[in-house]
């Protein structure tokens, strides 16, 4: 079609298409952008390690964090005097000369992708989105803080619920007396990590739920009909995330994570409903 007879819209998205190698182009700026803020505020954190390390890191290995305080409160309402901590048996040494260095930049990379995970996830979400039908952008309405918030809601739950239980646990279980508990820095890090970062991504599950729903390969339906299987599977991931043998703190840990797939059923309806509304709108036209 000649260009005087398209219509100013038509002329603009004509203007606006763009080569495969122009869209990795465009890909590779956001994701520079992407990694920059992470490595930003990666040399912020390793400028102040020090106090990271005393205040946040090492934290959770004493016997007066938070998380240890209220399961002392809990204990007493329950009269389960096990529940509480009031050790923890184990030191923590760098084996390796490049340990503690080591230690100190993985840290501060992975509090970086922390801090900066909005702003990456947004940068990502701004290449994705002029891609998407203006129906689906308007159903993706406010997914980068839907996303955030809920990869912050997950980290605060890995590190003050999961990682506090799995490290009194495994900081307090010992085979024999005659064997001490010295743990290297790197094991205690990478637990306190993997935690932390994969209840951030277990979090993701309402929107996980939301994606399938849209494309249609989730239903609530198919939830509700699976859902004592579905906590079946979260009972076993709590017993997996949390070694301890006490039931306390695996339900602490099992019904934040069945409150989560119960959203994904509501989130699951909204969008089924959505659905045939449009299908009967589009059966009346």
């Amino acid at each position: 079609m000649p260009l005087d007879q398209l219509t100013d819209e038509e002329i603009e998205s004509e203007g606006k298409e763009m080569s495969f190698l122009d869209h990795l182009e465009e890909l590779r700026w956001h994701i520079i952008r992407a990694v920059g803020s992470i490595f930003v505020f990666a040399i912020i954190a390793f400028i102040y390690i020090e106090d990271i390390f005393d205040k946040v890191i090492l934290a959770p290995k004493h016997p007066d964090f938070w998380t240890y305080r209220m399961m002392c409160k809990l204990s007493e309402v329950t009269g389960y005097s096990d529940l509480c901590v009031n050790k923890l048996n184990f030191t923590l040494q760098a084996l390796g000369m490049s340990d503690p260095f080591t230690m100190a930049m993985t840290s501060s990379l992975v509090i970086g992708l922390c801090f900066a995970f909005p702003y990456a996830f947004w940068e990502v979400w701004r290449f994705i989105k002029p891609g998407l039908r203006m129906e689906e952008k308007q159903a993706a309405r406010g997914a980068v803080f839907y996303v955030s918030m809920l990869f912050l809601m997950g980290l605060l739950f890995g590190y003050f619920i999961v990682s506090p239980l799995a490290i009194n646990f495994l900081a307090n279980y010992q085979i024999t007396p005659e064997i001490k508990n010295q743990f290297d820095i790197t094991s205690y890090i990478g637990i306190l990590v993997t935690l932390s970062l994969g209840c951030g991504l277990i979090f993701q599950m309402p929107m996980v739920a939301f994606v399938l729903s849209k494309v249609g390969v989730l239903t609530p339906k198919f939830m509700r009909e699976y859902r004592k299987h579905a906590w079946i599977v979260i009972l076993i991931v709590a017993g997996i995330i949390t070694p301890s043998p006490d039931i306390y703190s695996q339900v602490l840990v099992a019904l934040p994570l069945a409150m989560l797939y119960e959203v994904s059923i509501i989130v699951s309806g909204r969008i089924e409903k959505q659905r045939l509304k449009a299908h009967e709108e589009l059966m009346k036209s």
